[in-house]
């Protein structure tokens, strides 16, 4: 990769705050920060955190470290409640603090590195990473990946594009979008605001060609409107990812922008990402896989193997089979080679017997103009076990709650079977998504 950056050293590999940054640039404060990493006596194998977003250091760091053999350990400040106690798990023995203004602050913690998990890398002199699972309950996952493994998928050449950050620093898929970048001689544009405004803004101003996102996203463009403002010409691809897709605005996004192809991605913490294919930019069937990577469907659920699999946990027993798959967790359907996406087997509302899926009813609920956002989930019901219930953003402030949920329970009706109807409906003022741009849902109080 390094060999790489020689090669496009004159051509822009960072855009940030609108100043760009060349591959020669790039290159330079990968030096000059291995000169740093050894004046801090960080030998291979040490394990360090980079708590940042996506900028010209956190970059040049994060390779500087790989190219040096540590183990990169990246946090995000959305998940700053939790640093300490990231830190503390993955037994990081430095802590890079960068700033808004790309400042640093250097920390040296009290933690000893033993994992056995670490061992298997120091054993062969790997780079790694740990990535921690976004749950919104409970501790954590600590995923530990070697990065030579990772980066073996971006030995092939594949499109040069322009590209914005909008997965996060500590996301695996924002990991694997700037890797992609880096080893095709693309060009990374890394934004801090990420509402549709502001990144709308910078596609038409950075001449963007490809937009990493999330179905929560989508919608919010389209609620927002501010697709109306910018010129968008240059956008080629859109993939979203990270949760189920609505197809309802799915459909509407496709008509409103049919020059750019919308492809579904897939990826987990524990595995990668894996290469896809959708159907057409307006299905929600899509091929997974790649040579790196083996499915199988087992009882409904979606099963991965490959070389490219995380080493383990640090903080959890492992969660492969016996003969080396990942359970997903994930529920799909099957038409050849094609596979669709049903939501999380946890997920699931089992209604005395038949199961909904909230995606599905989410979707015809998006269908309806007085609906902004809505998230579908299980509810108790001591007959039937579960019902399903719904909590709605109105995208109008002034509305009759009463009237609304009565059109929203008839329009289901008209829709949907009966049994995946919402039984209860709660309109909300607050946002149903999380700072990832990712829909929350939760179970019944």
């Amino acid at each position: 990769m390094l060999d790489r950056f020689e090669e496009y050293r004159t051509e822009e590999a960072i855009v940030w705050s609108d100043q760009a940054f060349t591959y020669g640039w790039l290159l330079n404060r990968i030096r000059e920060w291995d000169g740093v990493l050894a004046d801090e006596n960080l030998v291979p194998g040490s394990v360090v955190a980079i708590e940042a977003d996506f900028s010209p250091t956190s970059i040049a760091l994060f390779l500087a470290l790989t190219n040096r053999r540590c183990i990169s350990v990246p946090l995000t400040e959305s998940t700053d409640v939790k640093n300490d106690e990231c830190k503390s798990i993955a037994q990081c023995g430095m802590s890079f603090h960068i700033g808004a203004d790309d400042r640093v602050s250097i920390e040296r913690l009290s933690h000893k590195a033993d994992h056995e998990l670490y061992r298997a890398l120091w054993d062969e002199c790997n780079p790694g990473l740990v990535v921690f699972s976004s749950g919104s309950t409970g501790q954590s996952k600590a995923a530990v990946h070697n990065l030579t493994a990772l980066l073996k998928k971006f030995e092939v050449r594949r499109q040069k594009l322009r590209s914005i950050t909008f997965l996060l620093f500590d996301h695996l898929g924002g990991i694997n979008t700037l890797l992609y970048q880096l080893s095709n001689g693309g060009c990374t544009i890394a934004l801090s605001d990420r509402s549709p405004s502001s990144v709308l803004a910078a596609v038409e101003a950075h001449n963007v060609e490809l937009l990493p996102t999330s179905p929560t996203f989508f919608n919010l463009i389209l609620l927002s409107g501010a697709h109306k403002n910018h010129d968008l010409s240059s956008l080629k691809i859109m993939t979203y990812g990270t949760e189920p897709m609505q197809e309802s605005v799915l459909k509407r996004f496709h008509a409103l922008f049919p020059w750019i192809r919308l492809q579904q991605t897939y990826g987990v913490s524990e595995m990668g990402v894996l290469r896809t294919k959708s159907k057409s930019s307006d299905s929600l069937w899509v091929k997974i896989g790649g040579k790196e990577f083996k499915t199988r469907i087992v009882d409904g659920i979606l099963q991965i193997k490959s070389q490219s699999a995380m080493l383990g946990y640090l903080n959890h027993p492992s969660p492969f089979t016996e003969d080396g798959w990942f359970s997903s967790g994930d529920r799909v359907e099957v038409d050849g080679e094609y596979i669709r996406f049903l939501g999380r087997e946890s997920e699931i509302i089992n209604v005395g017997g038949e199961k909904v899926y909230p995606a599905e009813v989410e979707s015809v609920l998006k269908e309806l103009e007085e609906v902004a956002e809505v998230a579908v989930y299980a509810g108790e019901n001591p007959i039937v076990g579960s019902v399903v219930c719904a909590d709605v953003l109105p995208s109008e402030e002034e509305y009759d709650p009463k009237m609304l949920i009565r059109k929203i329970k008839k329009y289901c009706a008209s829709r949907l079977q009966l049994y995946k109807v919402p039984a209860k409906v709660k309109i909300v003022q607050e946002r149903l998504h999380g700072e990832r741009f990712k829909l929350m849902r939760r179970r019944e109080e």
